[in-house]
């Protein structure tokens, strides 16, 4: 459940912060008061993609809030996403700065944008203003199918796609082996031509590094034998080498030594001296004896150099990437030269495959079928509690020619609302009220199968009044006397049915606009009422049709109860 949402730098949302209740709760205000900008909030902090400029001018950064009250169910998913909940609470966070990027946050845990829209699947269902048009695109049917009945239903739809992945990969290798003699013939060519190259290199892993540091060390050895006969007549071959001063040192201080038992320390130290002088031109001498400075080895490292980095220009940037593609091109080339047999192979193959394919998708089908029957009986029920008296709502699969890998199913939804009408298409029948009902339906139902504890309605009464507005209104009680919910409206029969109401407001101070919310209490709940049934004009009678409308809604709820 919804616990608190918090805004703070928004668009023209100074700070707000509302705590929510159980049961039914109503948002109203007046049109451009910002109703749009709060739920707009709620989507953002549970990771919808951000439009233009929402941080509010003058700031650096906008920050929205959501705490969740949790059960034990969501507590488990909710580690699989390595999100530890110590308490029965989770709070999601997203700071969005000037520049457009954003950090997201659950329980002070960084998470990625994609991350935090799959958990927050798990705590809240958001029916937009909009989301009544997915109706009108029938491939959005079969979904709602699928969802319905997932626990079954999508263990065979991740067969059927994997299958079909399959199958479309050995599509692939056939389309890659049905070519004509002469295109075969000459990409065998190719393929022996780049094999033969490849192989007769007989490269190492490895390889090119030290042939690197070897063409570098013998493309440079006339200036390192420079620099180290400069050693070496200084260490030891010039008349003042080092060498010699250390032994005459040596030979001065041993002369004293004997008067002054503290030199002994500066002896020893001047014969440990010698000693790595003596090291030291000994590796040196060594190292020179083994410079190879011969031009024939030089052109010979060169050469291969060329040759490895010929083929790199080729056939990749590393010999790794060389070896592979020598293994890919043997692949291929087997498979040419074998072309029949492997035809004949992979036909087999995609016959069995789609064997196994067709199998897999009747069972979804006959999943979905089952599914569809109960998910349209319940809709239908509840169409009838929202003044559809003579409603037909059913099912209409038909089977494709083709199967995809969503199996074969073309589905849609059929409608009949008046009686003697036949059954149509959703998508050409519904009006807009009769779509935004249909919706209701299909979310209370829904729910009934989902573990989702808040559903948000934004505008879900939109082209409906009277007698039907009514019916929706107590609609949306029964729902919320089972889970949270969160309904923005302008219908005053769906504010009188609230457990908790709040106002959303429009304000301007030094300049700046800013949009508020806050709870109602009683006489401020009447006239708000009042003012969604009179307008710009409130009289006292209207005033007494608000009390009067509140009042039959408490008795209503109480009587549910």
């Amino acid at each position: 459940m919804l616990l608190n949402l918090h805004v703070k730098n928004l668009a023209i949302i100074d700070e707000v912060d509302v705590e929510f209740k159980e049961g039914l709760n109503i948002l109203t205000g007046e049109t451009g008061a910002g109703k749009s900008i709060i739920i707009g909030s709620i989507n953002l902090a549970l990771g919808a993609k951000l439009k233009g400029d929402i941080v509010r001018q003058g700031c650096d950064h906008a920050l929205v809030q959501l705490v969740f009250s949790i059960n034990d169910s969501i507590k488990e998913r909710l580690l699989d996403y390595d999100i530890a909940v110590d308490e029965d609470e989770v709070i999601i966070t997203r700071k969005i700065s000037s520049n457009g990027r954003s950090t997201c946050k659950i329980n002070s845990q960084i998470v990625t944008v994609s991350a935090l829209a799959e958990i927050a699947s798990l705590l809240i269902d958001i029916h937009g203003q909009h989301d009544n048009q997915l109706l009108l695109n029938k491939k959005n049917h079969l979904d709602i199918v699928d969802d319905y009945g997932k626990e079954e239903i999508s263990t065979y739809k991740e067969q059927v796609y994997a299958i079909h992945k399959e199958y479309k990969d050995v599509q692939r290798q056939l389309d890659e082996l049905n070519v004509d003699e002469d295109k075969k013939n000459r990409e065998i060519s190719l393929c022996r031509y780049e094999l033969d190259e490849i192989n007769n290199a007989k490269l190492i892993h490895g390889e090119d590094e030290d042939i690197e540091a070897q063409y570098k060390k013998l493309s440079a050895s006339t200036e390192i034998m420079e620099g180290l006969s400069l050693v070496s007549e200084i260490m030891e071959e010039g008349n003042n080498n080092v060498a010699d001063g250390i032994l005459r040192a040596i030979k001065s201080l041993g002369n004293v030594v004997k008067y002054d038992d503290n030199l002994e320390q500066l002896s020893n130290m001047l014969l440990d001296i010698q000693a790595l002088i003596s090291d030291f031109n000994g590796e040196l001498s060594s190292y020179v004896d083994n410079v190879d400075s011969d031009p024939a080895t030089f052109m010979e490292v060169e050469k291969r150099l060329d040759l490895i980095n010929l083929l790199k220009s080729k056939y990749g940037k590393t010999i790794e990437d060389i070896l592979k593609y020598g293994e890919e091109c043997a692949k291929r080339l087997e498979l040419l030269e074998n072309q029949d047999q492997h035809i004949l192979m992979l036909k087999s193959k995609q016959k069995e495959l789609y064997k196994d394919m067709e199998c897999k998708s009747d069972t979804l089908s006959s999943l979905r079928k089952k599914w569809a029957d109960s998910l349209c009986d319940k809709i239908r029920e509840s169409l009838k509690e929202l003044n559809f008296l003579d409603v037909r709502f059913e099912p209409d699969f038909v089977r494709t020619l083709q199967i995809s890998n969503n199996g074969y199913d073309d589905f849609q939804f059929l409608i009949s609302t008046n009686p003697g009408q036949a059954l149509a298409p959703l998508t050409k029948i519904a009006s807009g009220g009769e779509l935004s009902r249909v919706m209701l339906s299909i979310k209370s139902v829904m729910s009934d199968s989902e573990e989702v504890e808040t559903q948000i309605f934004d505008e879900i009464d939109s082209g409906i009044s009277g007698r039907t507005a009514q019916m929706v209104a107590e609609k949306l009680s029964v729902i919320g006397s089972n889970r949270q919910v969160i309904c923005i409206t302008h219908l005053a029969q769906i504010a009188a049915m609230a457990d908790s109401h709040y106002l959303i407001e429009k304000s301007a101070k030094d300049g700046n606009t800013n949009t508020l919310i806050r709870p109602l209490k009683d006489e401020e709940i009447i006239d708000e009422l009042a003012r969604i049934l009179g307008g710009a004009q409130i009289t006292q009678a209207t005033i007494d049709s608000a009390k009067e409308m509140k009042e039959m809604a408490n008795q209503l709820k109480q009587k549910n109860n």
